[in-house]
């Protein structure tokens, strides 16, 4: 889950720019691409590790940059035993610019990762993607760990699947949530923090006794407030910010007249007021929240990436001191709110972003063929623990890993390395993952666990909600519903920065009945409709109706 809700529309101003371009195929253009990207789908005489294959590969977020491709052992272990090389497109930090750039010249990367959806929907439309159906009983991988429910949530309306998932799931996921700082948590008494009256006393004691700490630091873009939406009522969860809708019985309405919503901005605003949370939380960037963390400047820390983030460090810190680190918590709540249905979290069975093949791509079976390798059990062993050898040798009866000396006690390069391999994971399969980790991790000493895997098999996990009924549900960019969903997004970004720095609640309120007002003019009534009857048929597709 990842910048806010994984940037959810990040190829939306492109996808604007593109229409009248895509639009000039005409049904006939169309046509001839997608029999051209259906041609590509025959299955051939490809067989992964005997003949070479190089494709060239896009992550299309501001944040990602892929490490040199051959430069760490398991890439170099791919190049040398499955002959795979991949050639990186790297974004500069400027995704949408570089994407526009890639359309608008007609070079095409042989494989785009990304957003799901509407982004991708736009892609097909105009016979830019090959489809993956003829690959998949000759490559069993996906099929298998994914199962068919999960494929036909991903098909497009053509009935063709498209999107090769990444962190697809069967079990809950999830890396966010609070973290609080060991070495000032225990300086100040280690006070009871499990609701939002308990989080202000202690952030008040921190801004006291520690002036140059950040009592609550909130993450790129803010990402810790939402936080508090979710702990305000049980079964709010963060999507429903994503999606600016509220469910309510059968309907989604409006989150700007959503009493909750309110109630969290409320407090939002008052603890940004009285400077206990991150003042440049809607502009910092992830380095700079990295930097922080990593020097302790913080006293509880909250945002959809805390183990990820986190795990490096945690052991920075401890590697100083011992007493040192961070630990993380149960998400806070409001006072009478049940705990346990407190969602910083979200999963569904269709994972987070996906991986498109290309008309461009010379070699699409060979790409399929390598995807489907890496979300199997020898490529998840690969990319996410190295080579056999190192980190670990041999495998248990259900496949993992099993580890070795130097995993249980290299704990800070091992980290590194980790860290390195995350780049190269675009088809993470959850399931096999989580499974082998938390069974070895379990085995180890307290001391010698990974920091991530405790943190997650304790509460990451145990807070995540499962939304596979609320995926897909946004219109296409250039449909009437989609422009309303962009200027509705926009009309929820303006709100919720102005409400952070608001001289007082009365403006908070204020604000958010002309964000209400605004929303409305501009069709959000429309578009709640829209997301509604989406939203039921996933209810159907899921029910098996």
């Amino acid at each position: 889950m990842k910048t806010r809700k994984k940037s959810m529309f990040l190829f939306l101003a492109l996808m604007l720019s593109m229409s009248v371009m895509l639009s000039a195929c005409g049904k006939g253009g169309e046509s001839s691409n997608q029999k051209e990207a259906a041609g590509q789908g025959d299955v051939g005489d490809f067989v992964l590790g005997e003949t070479p294959l190089k494709f060239s590969f896009y992550g299309n977020y501001d944040w990602y940059t892929m490490n040199p491709w051959g430069q760490d052992p398991a890439t170099k272990w791919i190049q040398e035993n499955k002959k795979v090389t991949v050639e990186a497109i790297q974004s500069g930090g400027t995704a949408l610019q570089k994407f526009n750039t890639m359309i608008a010249s007609g070079q095409l990367p042989d494989v785009i990762w990304g957003d799901r959806g509407t982004d991708v929907e736009k892609l097909r439309k105009a016979g830019k993607l090959v489809p993956l159906d003829a690959y998949l009983d000759k490559y069993p991988n996906l099929k298998k760990w994914a199962g068919e429910k999960t494929l036909n949530m991903l098909r497009s309306e053509d009935g063709k699947l498209y999107q090769f998932p990444n962190w697809y799931t069967k079990r809950p996921m999830g890396n966010g949530g609070y973290a609080i700082n060991n070495k000032i948590y225990k300086e100040l008494g280690a006070p009871r923090l499990e609701t939002f009256d308990d989080l202000y006393s202690y952030l008040k004691l921190v801004k006291e006794k520690h002036p140059d700490i950040i009592p609550f630091e909130v993450g790129i873009s803010g990402q810790g407030i939402d936080f508090l939406y979710a702990g305000m009522s049980e079964d709010r969860t963060v999507g429903h910010l994503v999606n600016r809708a509220v469910p309510d019985g059968n309907e989604l309405k409006s989150l700007f007249s959503d009493p909750i919503y309110r109630e969290s901005m409320v407090f939002a605003n008052k603890l940004f007021r009285e400077k206990l949370i991150t003042q440049d939380a809607i502009t910092q960037t992830r380095d700079q929240v990295k930097e922080k963390i990593n020097n302790g400047k913080v006293a509880i820390y909250g945002d959809f990436t805390t183990t990820v983030l986190g795990t490096e460090a945690n052991s920075l810190l401890k590697a100083k001191d011992p007493e040192d680190g961070y630990t993380m918590i149960w998400p806070l709540h409001k006072e009478g709110v049940d705990p346990n249905k407190v969602w910083v979290n979200e999963f569904d069975t269709l994972g987070w972003n996906v991986s498109v093949i290309t008309t461009a791509a010379k070699n699409p079976e060979g790409i399929f063929a390598y995807l489907d390798w890496l979300t199997g059990e020898e490529g998840e062993r690969i990319i996410f623990w190295g080579p056999e050898g190192t980190y670990w040798q041999g495998t248990s009866d259900t496949g993992a890993p099993l580890y070795t000396e130097h995993y249980k006690n290299d704990v800070e390069e091992r980290t590194k390395l980790m860290a390195i391999w995350d780049t190269f994971q675009w088809a993470g399969n959850t399931t096999f993952i989580d499974e082998s980790k938390s069974v070895n991790e379990m085995n180890l000493p307290e001391d010698k666990r990974d920091w991530a895997t405790v943190s997650q098999t304790s509460v990451a996990w145990k807070t995540s909600f499962d939304a596979t009924e609320f995926g897909n549900i946004n219109p296409l960019p250039d449909s009437e519903e989609g422009i309303i969903m962009q200027r509705i997004a926009d009309i929820a970004d303006q709100v919720r920065a102005k409400a952070l720095f608001a001289k007082d609640e009365q403006e908070v309120i204020s604000l958010l009945d002309k964000a209400e007002q605004d929303a409305q003019n501009a069709g959000y009534e429309k578009l709640l409709k829209f997301q509604t009857k989406k939203w039921q048929e996933n209810l159907k597709k899921i029910s098996g109706s």
